[in-house]
């Protein structure tokens, strides 16, 4: 079963991968959602939810069969020491597999360049180049919910059902129909017909 790994800290916002991670953790999808963050110690989410990563950076091993990073936004990403994500997105950058962040984890990639290539969204172009000093993005900034482009999928932080969707369609979990009705359903409450 492949691993899609949803990268912690405190603080995170527990709400931005929850409709993805319910979806992709279902029998029959082939995939199983687990997390990680720094170190093993419990994360507490803004919600107040408290969680013990599966895997820390000090233990993870490379040979996972890992079929996304997923990095939900929140407070502690304005936090240096969560920084030390960049090798593990790195690592999946170097080997085409995709990561997927929302809210102020597009800042942390954008802070490190990772955005500055691929067509990106977030919180705001103002919000981005205020939280990432070294970002170069500008051009490939586009002022909408989420986008995919490549490797990379990022979302502003009211973008988590269209986050979702643009993951879903990227590891193949739901498709054309199915895919636009599970996206009316949660986005209006009904499917459109």
């Amino acid at each position: 079963m492949k691993k899609v790994l949803v990268f912690i800290t405190d603080g995170f916002a527990d709400w931005e991968a929850s409709y993805v991670t319910a979806e992709l953790n279902k029998p029959g999808t082939g995939y199983e959602v687990q997390t990680i963050a720094i170190d093993k110690d419990p994360k507490i989410s803004m919600g107040g939810l408290k969680i013990l990563p599966d895997y820390s950076l000090q233990d993870f091993s490379l040979n996972l069969e890992l079929a996304m990073l997923i990095i939900p936004g929140g407070t502690g990403w304005r936090e240096e020491k969560n920084h030390q994500a960049k090798k593990l997105v790195d690592y999946c950058i170097g080997k085409d597999i995709p990561v997927a962040a929302i809210c102020d984890a597009t800042t942390f990639l954008g802070e490190y360049g990772y955005l500055d290539h691929h067509k990106h969204t977030g919180n705001s172009l103002a919000y981005l180049k205020e939280g990432a000093p070294h970002y170069r993005g500008d051009e490939n900034y586009i002022n909408e919910q989420s986008i995919s482009d490549g490797c990379i999928i990022t979302a502003n932080g009211s973008g988590a059902l269209e986050f979702s969707r643009d993951i879903l369609s990227k590891l193949d979990v739901l498709k054309s129909e199915e895919l636009r009705e599970w996206y009316g359903l949660f986005k209006n409450g009904f499917i459109k017909r």
